[in-house]
């Protein structure tokens, strides 16, 4: 092939990748319209719902040996620990982890960025939850300069592939991102200054972040942009309202792990329940089981 014939080449690949960016871009909206829940009693009632599914789901994962890996990305206090709390809560805790992503140590800074994620990949027939993640490369480590350009501009590609042989492995990804105005940020943080039992979530490190965010939003769009993928679609969660945020974190998270499955239970084994009808003298029709 002449080199011609190659930049002709380049230049089409070039192209296409562009266009496949353009067509997944996500954005960070400005607008953050009014919570459409009125009334603690509606929002409780749709978050049991779907506390009381995503559970079903996790059983079904768990006799069927799938896998999940759920993703939290967002802005500090933009509610990532309240909506975890609330996909935990009423999940078998023998099946579900979090992971709680801070700076890494020196043995893992020695290290490939993702060495520390390919540790925690679930098992099967477990969910693991990353709260924040290996996208710390291309934001916190960009922003602030942690990583050079050459390394977190590669970290687009080393991502995708991340994920996708995670996919390719019957990984179910679910990536969600928590957006709050910088008022709603800045609310939040006085709250907590001023509250002495979560006086310790306000850190140094908050108030720096906070001061980059415009920084921080170019950063986050370019990931929308390069890592909104088929396999780990990003879905960007309205969190100036924690009620509405909450049930939609839920909501997402149940659909995205839904698809596909059937979460009917196994069949009991009929020698079983004739051992236990015989052991514990009860009667028992197997149809009504």
């Amino acid at each position: 092939m002449s080199d011609k014939q190659q930049g002709s080449v380049m230049s089409s690949e070039q192209a296409e990748m562009q266009k496949q960016e353009a067509a997944n871009t996500l954005t960070l909206q400005q607008e953050f319209p009014p919570s459409r829940f009125t009334d603690k009693e509606t929002y409780k009632a749709e978050e049991k719902a779907l506390q009381e599914q995503l559970f079903h789901i996790q059983q079904a994962y768990f006799h069927q040996n799938r896998r999940a890996l759920i993703v939290f990305e967002g802005w500090d206090a933009s509610g990532k620990g309240g909506a975890i709390r609330r996909v935990t809560e009423k999940l078998d805790p023998r099946g579900v982890k979090v992971l709680p992503v801070s700076k890494p140590d020196e043995v893992e800074q020695a290290k490939h960025f993702l060495y520390r994620f390919w540790r925690h990949v679930p098992a099967p027939g477990n969910m693991t939850i990353f709260d924040r993640s290996h996208y710390g490369r291309v934001l916190v480590e960009r922003v602030d300069r942690l990583a050079s350009d050459t390394q977190w501009q590669r970290g687009y590609r080393e991502i995708n592939e991340f994920e996708e042989t995670l996919h390719n492995s019957g990984v179910r990804i679910v990536k969600l991102f928590m957006h709050i105005s910088a008022a709603e940020q800045r609310k939040r943080f006085e709250e907590r200054l001023r509250n002495p039992y979560k006086r310790w979530k306000l850190t140094a490190e908050d108030l720096h972040n906070s001061r980059q965010r415009h920084h921080y939003i170019s950063a986050i769009n370019d990931m929308f942009a390069k890592t909104n993928t088929s396999f780990a679609p990003w879905k960007i969660i309205d969190g100036e309202h924690k009620w509405q945020a909450r049930v939609e974190v839920l909501r997402v998270i149940v659909e995205a792990l839904i698809a596909d499955m059937n979460i009917v239970p196994p069949p009991l084994d009929e020698d079983l329940i004739g051992m236990a009808i015989k052991e514990l003298n009860i009667s028992y029709e197997l149809s009504g089981i």
